[in-house]
């Protein structure tokens, strides 16, 4: 099996439209793959080699409220927990940079069909995570 790993902000827009496509998301136009980008907080990448085969974003304010959108791998590297590893990594980031001593909620909309996916993390209901104090 081919190694995997996961990478930070490395997502362009042209990753991000095929992985969308490939997963069955509707088409995104250029321009606003590359303002929803550039809007984000966060990004992290599945790499198999140098090509990106799965990705994540976090959306949101980047204290109170974390919102992870976008996941999608590759049909063809799906059920090898690339999925979950990204996932994994945007809640990492997201309580690493939420104020230390504060709230602050994950939430998620996951798409249609892919709610045994995320119930893996409960956060269909916007938990709250607590930032260990400094």
């Amino acid at each position: 099996m081919e190694d995997i790993i996961i990478v930070d902000n490395k997502l362009q827009p042209e990753d991000f439209i095929r992985l969308r496509l490939e997963a069955g998301f509707m088409e995104t136009p250029m321009e606003q793959a590359e303002k929803a980008l550039s809007n984000g907080l966060f990004t992290a990448s599945a790499m198999c080699g140098d090509k990106i085969v799965g990705m994540g974003r976090l959306i949101g304010d980047g204290s109170m409220y974390w919102y992870i959108q976008d996941v999608a791998v590759m049909p063809a590297y799906q059920g090898r927990g690339i999925g979950k590893a990204i996932v994994t990594r945007l809640i990492s980031y997201a309580e690493a940079n939420s104020l230390p001593g504060s709230k602050a909620s994950i939430g998620l909309s996951p798409p249609r069909g892919k709610n045994p996916f995320m119930k893996k993390w409960d956060l269909q209901s916007t938990p709250t995570i607590q930032a260990e104090p400094e």
